[in-house]
């Protein structure tokens, strides 16, 4: 037996911080109390006067694996990951081809296992056309749930494209639309899973369609009003099947508030936002550049404030990034031509721990981070909290430091993010896997992860 001692730190834990030592026996956390000893061979570490939390979770990456190795691959995402104290990550399912069954799912996860630094999950897609047969299959392979984009058509030969209704193009399909989801919901529901929606009505993004040739263009196009209407259609089917509905990247004030009606009215929802949206402003484009182009865009001040809001009074539950990186040549075309997403895993527990900081309680940020996703993945029973017979993933933060967000530090193949020159009052110092320390170098060692099928 091998351990590891983390000793004198303050600790995340269930109920509140604690003055605490943390004892890891083969990967696993056994004790967490003060005072304690190696009891075995092993390592200890001196924590005094930093942060012992759990490992992030990001339930929203884009691996571009396999199809666009080019923009990133599970190594560089991970590498990212890594470094930035997420040792969970879990993959969106539109990748070339598509994980639309479980043959594309297994081989997807062994094409992660043989990069992964850190752990990993994979969401499977809900088409048109999927089948509740399909569905199961995809679950026994150890989907942690399935995602539909309403907005967006799908093919083998393209990642995705903005949907526009009446497309000829013989090799595009329509969206998964709002009868898809009744039709299935069903389904995902019996199968104990969420079901993820990239929130954004077709119907109105295709009345808003014009020429992207600024950023004014890009926030005409993406109205919240279409953020607002697919959650309240989506929120509809939830609430009519029982199936737990999770909005992916809320970005508007509008959306909020219909999500809140929905958890009034008794939907079964969760809500993610990411730290573009609780940091910049439509303000900032002129300073950041393109590395802001993403969908949905970052808005206005009041909806920042407004999901800031969402966040401290617990109706959003958790904070993701849509990790979706491009080449740096490619976020260096004119705006039109540049493709939408930027990368974020690496800044994410920082960002979070900032934020919390900021409303007087810093250990919100774990909650976020870790907490929230957990439950989310159906992992809660082995990761997210640090508890005895828990993951040992492990980070180490240090209050007395500070980080600043630089291109050259960061480990995604697109190194400007939306963040870049971003200041936090924190450092992240060690990062551990299962008890084993995680480099930005090291080997590839993650495992895919399986929702434990509980109730949520």
């Amino acid at each position: 037996m091998t351990e590891l001692l983390i000793k004198g730190g303050t600790v995340y834990t269930e109920d509140g911080p604690l003055e605490a030592d943390v004892l890891v026996a083969d990967g696993v956390i056994t004790r967490v109390e003060p005072g304690l000893a190696l009891t075995a061979k092993g390592k200890e570490i001196d924590a005094t006067g930093k942060y012992v939390l759990p490992g992030g979770i990001d339930v929203h990456v884009h691996s571009r694996d396999p199809g666009f190795p080019e923009k990133e691959d599970f190594g560089t995402l991970t590498a990212a990951a890594a470094a930035g104290g997420v040792t969970v990550v879990l993959d969106m399912p539109n990748t070339v081809p598509a994980v639309d069954s479980a043959g594309v799912l297994e081989s997807k996860a062994a094409l992660a296992r043989s990069k992964a630094r850190v752990d990993f999950g994979l969401w499977g897609l809900i088409r048109s056309t999927t089948t509740a047969d399909e569905l199961a299959g995809m679950a026994a392979a150890g989907a942690v749930g399935f995602k539909a984009y309403l907005a967006y058509s799908f093919s083998q030969s393209r990642k995705q494209v903005l949907y526009s209704p009446g497309s000829d193009d013989p090799d595009l399909e329509p969206p998964a639309d709002y009868g898809t989801l009744a039709r299935l919901a069903p389904a995902v529901a019996r199968l104990g899973l969420p079901l993820a929606v990239h929130a954004e009505d077709p119907a109105i993004l295709a009345a808003f369609q014009r020429p992207l040739l600024s950023y004014s263009d890009l926030l005409d196009s993406r109205p919240p009003e279409a953020e607002a209407v697919a959650v309240s259609a989506a929120a509809a089917v939830a609430r009519d099947t029982g199936v737990h509905l999770h909005i992916a990247h809320l970005s508007s004030a509008l959306g909020l508030a219909a999500a809140e009606d929905a958890v009034r009215s008794g939907t079964s929802l969760s809500l993610e936002t990411c730290p573009q949206f609780l940091f910049l402003t439509a303000e900032d484009f002129d300073r950041v550049g393109l590395a802001m182009k993403m969908l949905p865009p970052v808005r206005t001040a009041a909806d920042r404030d407004a999901l800031i809001d969402g966040l401290r009074r617990g109706v959003i539950d958790m904070v993701s990034t849509d990790h979706a990186p491009h080449t740096d040549e490619e976020k260096s075309r004119p705006f039109e031509d540049a493709p939408a997403g930027s990368p974020g895993v690496q800044t994410l527990y920082l960002s979070c721990l900032q934020l919390a900081k900021s409303m007087g309680d810093v250990w919100l940020a774990p909650r976020w981070v870790s907490q929230a996703p957990a439950v989310l993945a159906g992992l809660e029973e082995s990761k997210g909290s640090i508890a005895s017979g828990f993951d040992a993933d492990i980070v180490i933060v240090d209050p007395a430091a500070r980080t600043r967000v630089r291109p050259e530090e960061m480990r995604s193949r697109q190194r400007r993010g939306a963040l870049d020159g971003k200041e936090f009052d924190f450092a992240i110092k060690e990062v551990y896997l299962r008890g084993e320390p995680v480099t930005r170098a090291g080997k590839a060692h993650g495992r895919m992860v399986r929702p434990a099928l509980v109730a949520r």
